[in-house]
């Protein structure tokens, strides 16, 4: 199984590539297969690629929930 992570758009760079804040961590990804992704903008990222632009509430929502999951004690009572 795989999954996309969300991140969001810092900086526009040239040759469709990005600038991203993944959880903290920055990286460069390709932006080759969006359009119209900006600065600001919440993607998500596979394998290096940006997939498709995320609305800041459901960015927000997947980050909580993949927080969760690096929670060692989450769902625990």
């Amino acid at each position: 199984m795989s999954f996309s992570i969300p991140a969001k758009v810092v900086r526009i760079l040239d040759n469709e590539q990005a600038l991203v804040d993944m959880a903290g961590e920055r990286k460069v990804i390709s932006m080759s297969l969006l359009d119209d992704a900006g600065e600001g903008d919440y993607v998500t990222v596979y394998a290096g690629f940006a997939l498709k632009i995320l609305d800041p509430f459901e960015a927000q929502q997947a980050l909580a929930q993949l927080s969760e999951l690096d929670d060692p004690d989450a769902g625990l009572v």
